[in-house]
């Protein structure tokens, strides 16, 4: 029951937040909307004052929370400040393409995952699954590619050189093959990884010897096996139908496609907050309809003797990383390093207007941006802006994580909220209030980062102060700032900074995203993702140009998953 009241709690704190965001934007909201409707018209205070009776605006933040909430109860969901229209239809309109969008993007996910575990669920039925039979590898690579870079490589490649698909708008079938692929295949790959470690734990469990003994076909055992193991990963598919959520938003923007994503944030940008509001309501309500299904669905499967807890697999048996996986974070450690140390000694904001769109050279090895900057030097510097931003984030949601693992009740709601919330609605949510801006993106990200971090806090708090050896120095004693300052702390901080270190470069994507869709760093900074975004206008006659942060953003990817990767893969040794 509390944590049930907390995760209401988490929610209601968010409906507020978006409730009340006309007031928290510390705007003038009158202001704005006299310059959406009449950008000759001076604004007077007598006709501020008449656009605030208008609009309801003149009351306190309560007022407006309970005008707007009442409104929703009635099916009101206010009027656009920019178009005056009504914002409704517009929400139902993008929600509409949104969704075919989605279930199209859901498609493609199923169908990867289901080619990167064919392998694995056959040779486990037949019994003949080695202990790296698993796609770990490849599904982790897929899973770690973000949808906007997707997106973007997918536009130039076969959109711009290839010429086979429309690049922009929404039009048939044929618009959504190119955005459908974007968003599905990183789902596929984390669906495929998900169940591909999930199998072979199925197959190591003794009804799946004594199946294949008794002659059952393999079909059916590996039917089985899937069926064993979908309870704990349905859950987790939940999860993943949220992140289409916010792909949907980097992905919209790509492709120019008016969906509820790229509804939001055109709206954020233009500070339409009726319409933010209505579109941030409906990618809520179907991220939360998504962990309502997997809820059910997994109820449904466990069956009416198993849904209070589900039966946990066995750990299946893992062949620990060759010397050549081993090398891989170091080599593309290397290779980010040495772009990085090369770009630095550049100057990254000397303009050169008759080197505009230079193709590489010896003088611009990586060629020039619009403007004649050198695109060396800005991905240099973008690799110290972006990775010493990230790493500031990391060690503030580090911090923030050790000290909620200590109250895990009360951060329990909390947490359950901002894992539902990809980091681009956040990242809307906060762009509103404080506006687009690296300290906007820091605190997006800071908000959904810390509470992985806090549950592994959490869970090593209550296994520590359940050691024997800590009741026994209570006997003698100990006062309860002992045991924590000698024992639970250094238990808990050493491994939570571990796991801190390995998310660093997805915080460093994360904030990329950001940047990317005009929500992070603005111009002229050189960060990555702000970098790719410009380079979008000009992507036909100098490709390179946003190539090279894509490729440093993959680089990036592939070293967060070989490092991830070979952490996991590393085996345990018994400490003596």
């Amino acid at each position: 029951m509390r944590a049930t009241l907390a995760r209401a709690g988490g929610l209601a704190v968010v409906l507020a937040f978006i409730g009340l965001l006309p007031w928290l934007s510390g705007r003038d909201a009158a202001l704005s909307v006299l310059r959406a409707r009449s950008a000759e018209q001076e604004p007077t205070a007598e006709a501020l004052a008449a656009i605030r009776d208008d609009l309801g605006l003149g009351s306190g933040p309560l007022a407006l929370l309970g005008q707007w909430a009442g409104g929703l109860a009635h099916g009101d969901f206010g009027r656009s400040w920019v178009s005056g229209a009504d914002v409704l239809p517009s929400v139902l309109s993008g929600l509409a393409v949104s969704l075919g969008l989605m279930g199209a993007s859901l498609v493609v996910a199923l169908l990867v995952a289901v080619a990167l575990c064919t392998g694995t669920a056959v040779r486990g039925a037949r019994g003949t699954l080695r202990p790296s039979g698993s796609p770990g590898a490849t599904a982790a690579m897929l899973a770690s590619v973000p949808e906007f870079l997707l997106a973007t490589v997918l536009l130039i490649a076969v959109g711009v050189w290839l010429g086979r698909l429309p690049t922009s708008g929404w039009q048939g079938p044929a618009s959504m093959v190119l955005p459908a692929l974007a968003m599905g295949v990183p789902a596929g790959g984390l669906l495929g990884r998900l169940v591909g470690d999930a199998l072979p734990g199925a197959y190591a469990e003794r009804w799946s010897g004594l199946w294949r003994a008794s002659g059952v076909s393999a079909p059916r055992i590996a039917l089985a096996a899937l069926r064993r193991a979908m309870p704990a990963l349905v859950p987790q598919f939940g999860l993943v139908a949220v992140g289409l959520t916010g792909g949907a938003v980097a992905v919209e923007s790509v492709f120019a496609i008016p969906g509820i994503g790229r509804t939001a944030l055109g709206a954020a940008k233009a500070q339409d907050l009726p319409l933010l509001q209505g579109a941030l309501l409906a990618l809520l309500v179907l991220g939360l309809a998504a962990g309502v299904l997997a809820h059910l669905g997994r109820v449904r499967l466990l069956g009416p003797g198993l849904r209070a807890a589900a039966l946990a697999l066995p750990a299946a048996p893992r062949r620990p990383a060759g010397r050549a996986w081993r090398a891989v974070p170091a080599v593309l450690a290397g290779i980010l390093l040495t772009v990085t140390v090369w770009g630095l000694l550049r100057d990254p904001y000397a303009v050169d207007v008759t080197a505009r769109l230079s193709s590489p050279s010896w003088g611009h090895p990586l060629g020039t941006d619009g403007l004649g900057r050198d695109v060396l030097a800005r991905l240099g510097h973008g690799a110290a802006t972006t990775l010493g931003v990230a790493l500031v984030v990391c060690l503030v949601s580090y911090a923030v994580a050790v000290a909620i693992g200590f109250l895990p009740a009360l951060s329990a709601g909390i947490a359950d909220v901002a894992n539902a919330l990809p980091p681009v609605i956040v990242g809307i949510l906060v762009a509103a209030a404080l506006g687009p801006g690296t300290a906007g993106a820091c605190v997006a990200v800071a908000l959904i980062s810390w509470p992985p971090l806090a549950a592994h806090a959490a869970a090593l708090v209550q296994e520590t102060r359940a050691a024997g050896f800590l009741t026994a120095q209570r006997a003698i004693g100990a006062t309860p700032r002992w045991v924590l300052t000698r024992h639970v702390l250094p238990a808990v901080a050493g491994p939570v900074a571990r796991h801190a270190v390995l998310r660093l470069p997805g915080i460093a994507l994360a904030l990329a995203s950001l940047g990317f869709l005009g929500l992070g760093a603005q111009p002229p900074a050189p960060e990555w993702g702000l970098l790719l975004d410009e380079s979008r206008a000009y992507v036909e006659r100098a490709p390179w140009a946003a190539l090279s942060p894509a490729l440093a953003l993959a680089l990036l990817a592939g070293f967060a998953v070989s490092l991830s990767s070979l952490t996991a893969t590393r085996p345990n040794r018994k400490r003596t």
